[in-house]
Formats: C-alpha cells, sequence, structure tokens
C-alpha cells in the first residue's frame, strides 16, 4: 500500500508516533491527513504540519470516529494510532488495577479499533481497496511487565487484528499491526518501560518509518525491533522456558525500581 495520493485517518496524531507517521506520510506524497485525538491542540498543531485536517477525538466514544470518518470523506488508510498505559497499583499483583483502567484502556486498544473497522470497512470493501494500520505493541505479541491492563488489551488488539486481516482480504481490504517495544513518546512517562527497553528505545520517527516500510510491503506484522520476532519463536516453542525468562526480566526491573526508589 503506497501513501502517495492517499486519505489517510490518524488516531493519536496529536504527539508522539501519530504526530511522526503524519509527517512522514505528507512528505511521502498523501492526498490528505486527517489528525484526530483527544487533545484537540495537539491535533490542530499537527494538522498545521500537514496541511491536514484536526479533529477533537475521544476514540472510545464510537461517535466520534463515525464523525471524523464522515467529516473527511473516502478514507484509504484508517490508523488506529491512540493509546495509553496504566501501571498495577501493586507491582506483585496483576490483578490490582481498579475496574475503572480495565474498562479505560479496553476501550481505547480494543474498542476503538472495532469503532474505526465499522467506520471504513464497509466503503473500504465496496471499493475493493483500502488498509487498516492498527497501532498495538510488542506487548501484545510477548507481555508487558508492571501492567497487566496495557499487556491483555494489547493482545485483545492483535486478536482482533488477526480476524480483520483473515475476513477483509478476499474482500480487498489489507491490515496491519505496528508492534514496537520501547518508544519515547509522551506516552511513556518517568522512563517506564516494564523491561520494554531492553532493546532499546525507539523514537518515532523511527517507529513511522517502519510503518511506512510495512505498508509498502503490505505486511500484517510490523516489527520495529526485529528481536521481537526471535522472542515470538523462542515463546512458540517453549511457553515454560519463555516464562521464566520474562519472571527473570521481570526481577530485574523490580530491582531497578527499588534502586530508582531508595
Amino acid at each position: 500500500m503506497d501513501v502517495r495520493g492517499k486519505t489517510i485517518v490518524i488516531t493519536g496524531g496529536g504527539s508522539g508516533i501519530g504526530r511522526a507517521m503524519a509527517q512522514l506520510f505528507h512528505g511521502e506524497g498523501a492526498r490528505h491527513i486527517a489528525v484526530a485525538d483527544l487533545n484537540e491542540a495537539g491535533a490542530r498543531e499537527t494538522a498545521e504540519m500537514v496541511h491536514g485536517a484536526a479533529f477533537a477525538c475521544d476514540v472510545s466514544c464510537e461517535a466520534d470516529i463515525q464523525r471524523v470518518v464522515r467529516e473527511t470523506g473516502e478514507v484509504d488508510i484508517f490508523c488506529s494510532n491512540a493509546g495509553l498505559i496504566a501501571t498495577d497499583p501493586d507491582f506483585d499483583n496483576p490483578a490490582s488495577a481498579p475496574d475503572a483502567d480495565w474498562a479505560r484502556l479496553w476501550a481505547v486498544h480494543v474498542m476503538a479499533h472495532v469503532y474505526a473497522a465499522r467506520a471504513v470497512l464497509p466503503g473500504m470493501a465496496a471499493r475493493r481497496s483500502g488498509w487498516l494500520l492498527n497501532t498495538v505493541s510488542a506487548a501484545g505479541l510477548l507481555s508487558q511487565i508492571g501492567s497487566a491492563t496495557y499487556s491483555t488489551t494489547k493482545h485483545a488488539a492483535i486478536g482482533f487484528a488477526e480476524s480483520l486481516a483473515i475476513a477483509c482480504r478476499d474482500q480487498g481490504v489489507g491490515v496491519s499491526v505496528l508492534c514496537p517495544q520501547g518508544v519515547r513518546t509522551p506516552l511513556v512517562t518517568r522512563n517506564y518501560f516494564g523491561g520494554a527497553d531492553v532493546d532499546g528505545v525507539l523514537t518515532a520517527e523511527e517507529v513511522a518509518a517502519s510503518a511506512l516500510e510495512g505498508l509498502r510491503e503490505e505486511r500484517f506484522l510490523i516489527l520495529p525491533h526485529p528481536n521481537v520476532a526471535n522472542y515470538i519463536r523462542v515463546k512458540a516453542e517453549n511457553y515454560g522456558r519463555w516464562i521464566g525468562g520474562m519472571a527473570k526480566l521481570r526481577r530485574s526491573v523490580k530491582e531497578a525500581r527499588m534502586r530508582a526508589n531508595a
């Protein structure tokens, strides 16, 4: 999928990976970019950079996504990119997060992708052309130490994207999931990576470049951190060994947190 000449919607486009994708896609010749973000000021800043349109949008509200799509018109590529993180209040208890955190992350990481598909898939299928790019995370393929809410909802996001990819292939619509590890964006505060920085922390611009390459090659799984592919293989080959390795990593993360708070 070439972004040149395409109309693209990017949620979470007011900063971070979303802004980087908007700027890169604009530079590559996208026809029009609609930037949607809960932070309307950030959306406006990005839209000005790419001569696009800005929308205040809460992706957990289906009506907001429907409005963005309706006012944008025919959408060629929908980048469902908005995300957030909530840490486990008790680091030693993955069930310690309140129900409100579970509901909030489920709405943003799963239902927002569902709402986007509902909004654009009928038109794309009718034209037999279009692409859904869902920013997920390597946490959806592996895990996220210190945030069961994040890991679980990202796993669900992968599951929904797989369902989309399987069903949409014969309709002429493509699907990709963008799954980076540590990325230095406003989403990650106080240097919290929960072990996701073991292979280095990428810039938003580097992740955007990987997204563009993955779209061009029409890959389902886009991995800005190449080592993730090996981790997936190790997990599949010996789940018990992988759990043990993750438990060891968790101990090192816990020790580092204790030192930082000492």
